[in-house]
């Protein structure tokens, strides 16, 4: 799919529809991708990667890129998809700037679960197709199945469709009906008062407040955030408390409620490896059962659950109900 992404890009450079393109490029490892914008095909052709590893949502570049001139391309999967047509229904993008391709998507692998497999000081990673081949600096390799280290979020997809592109590479797929990304929030839920604070406890108190999580959240978009302000007192701030510490989180998960697409870039880029996407789930999952099921991003039509009222909806006081409280 590479070689085709980099024809079609160069194709449209040619011709003029854009003047750049948005993809992702090899960092420091070949397997270590990041975003990067390229403006001649002499780019493309030694610096343009896309594989197994490139999994980078890279909407919310695109709320900087559609303030310069001219258009730039960018290539969506599914997720990004999400993210970005959410942030057009905010006027957050300029979309007449930008030319999307939607890509087919077939999951993206997690380096994590190949350490966790037990192979450490890894000197290069390989997509070979069905398999990721490893590498070692002690001269170990292995062939790993791709379906044993694929990322958490991309097991759980809800959905394999590009919701917004100007022409697709590859099939464009459909929502997935039978999607999983809940179970792991059930099993929070089934816990006791205690054994959720205890559990939410020890991950959050590994957090180092170092704003991977909200620099990367494509629904993190003001312009000054609040913990950057001198004048909040938290700007900047280490926590002087078990109190303090949970609060940043907690703050977030509040601040993109209702616009979260679940793309699970907060959990990827956490250097501590906190599973922030269960606190977002577990606002998606609550909103849907007590407000009727949204997805963000989806559509520019449907009124988000924090804009809509009805005579029916529950009160407050269901926070208390639900925490089994008489």
């Amino acid at each position: 799919m590479q070689e085709q992404m980099i024809k079609r890009a160069k194709e449209l450079l040619r011709d003029g529809t854009v003047d750049r393109v948005m993809g992702c490029k090899a960092g420091e490892f070949g397997y270590d991708t990041t975003p990067a914008v390229f403006n001649t095909e002499e780019e493309l052709d030694s610096e343009f990667v896309y594989n197994t590893f490139a999994d980078a949502n890279i909407s919310k570049y695109l709320i900087k890129e559609t303030k310069k001139d001219n258009k730039i391309l960018v290539f969506l999967k599914p997720c990004d998809s999400y993210s970005l047509l959410q942030l057009m229904k905010e006027h957050r993008v300029d979309r007449t700037k930008i030319y999307a391709i939607g890509i087919e998507c077939f999951g993206k692998t997690d380096t994590d679960k190949i350490r966790q497999k037990g192979y450490s000081a890894i000197s290069d990673l390989k997509d070979n197709g069905t398999a990721v081949g490893v590498e070692t600096i002690y001269g170990d390799s292995a062939e790993i199945p791709k379906h044993e280290i694929m990322a958490e979020r991309c097991l759980s997809c809800k959905s394999k469709k590009v919701v917004v592109c100007d022409e697709m590479i590859g099939e464009n797929g459909e929502v997935v009906t039978d999607c999983t990304r809940f179970d792991e929030v059930e099993k929070l839920e089934k816990m006791t008062p205690e054994e959720r604070f205890e559990f939410w406890q020890n991950e959050l108190s590994r957090c180092i407040r170092c704003n991977a999580c909200r620099n990367v959240c494509p629904a993190c978009t003001c312009e000054n955030c609040v913990f950057d302000n001198d004048n909040s007192g938290v700007a900047q701030k280490a926590a002087a408390n078990s109190f303090e510490e949970n609060m940043f989180h907690i703050i977030r998960a509040f601040h993109v409620a209702g616009r979260c697409t679940d793309c699970g870039q907060c959990s990827r880029v956490c250097p501590q490896h906190i599973p922030l996407h269960l606190l977002n789930r577990k606002f998606i999952k609550d909103a849907d059962e007590l407000y009727g099921e949204y997805r963000a991003g989806e559509d520019m039509d449907s009124k988000p659950t924090m804009l809509s009222f009805d005579a029916d909806d529950c009160e407050p006081s269901i926070v208390y109900e639900r925490g089994g409280n008489d």
